[in-house]
């Protein structure tokens, strides 16, 4: 039996907005119930640190990027919609922390 992939994501946020906490918390509660174990999660705020933003193609946030496991895919917005985003994640919907 192979090993669970893990995930890595990147959230560029802009401040401490309503916006931006939003997709923080959901992407913290989407881990948890789905990843649990198995996920990193690094927050970029765009205000903090506008020429990375730039670089990376930063264009709207918040703006979840999953870096791994490949392939590599944006989501923008505030990760609301659960079954769209683990589907845009490509996660199915009835995964959780274990791997069942």
């Amino acid at each position: 039996m192979s090993k669970p992939a893990h995930f890595k994501f990147r959230l560029y946020v802009a401040g401490d907005g309503p916006n931006s906490n939003l997709a923080i918390a959901n992407l913290q509660a989407l881990c948890r119930e789905h990843l649990l174990d198995r996920h990193e999660i690094e927050i970029v705020d765009v205000f903090l640190e506008p020429k990375r933003a730039l670089a990376d193609g930063v264009v709207l946030t918040p703006m979840l990027v999953k870096l791994s496991p490949a392939p590599v895919c944006k989501i923008i917005g505030c990760l609301s919609q659960t079954k769209r985003a683990l589907l845009a994640l490509d996660l199915p919907a009835h995964l959780n922390g274990n791997g069942t």
